[in-house]
């Protein structure tokens, strides 16, 4: 599992640290992701939207989730595959 944001890398330790996030947050800070999977509308968008990918085997995305609980996202991830 990876997790994205526009943050620097500086934030996202430190974000990380606080809430001992389990798995690696990588940085997106010209939102050249974001914009490319629609989890951002522009690139003048201050955050992305909480959106959840199921990447298959085959590079291509599964799933795409609105994470509205993103404390239980994981489980309803895999209760549904």
């Amino acid at each position: 599992m990876l997790g994205i944001s526009f943050d620097s890398e500086t934030e996202n330790a430190m974000f990380a640290e606080k809430f001992d996030f389990p798995y690696r947050l990588l940085c997106d800070t010209d939102k050249s992701v974001g914009l490319a999977y629609g989890a951002a509308d522009n690139a003048d968008a201050g955050y992305p939207a909480r959106i959840t990918y199921v990447i298959g085997p085959d590079g291509k995305i599964a799933q795409a989730i609105d994470t509205e609980d993103p404390g239980g996202q994981a489980d309803a991830i895999l209760a549904s595959l």
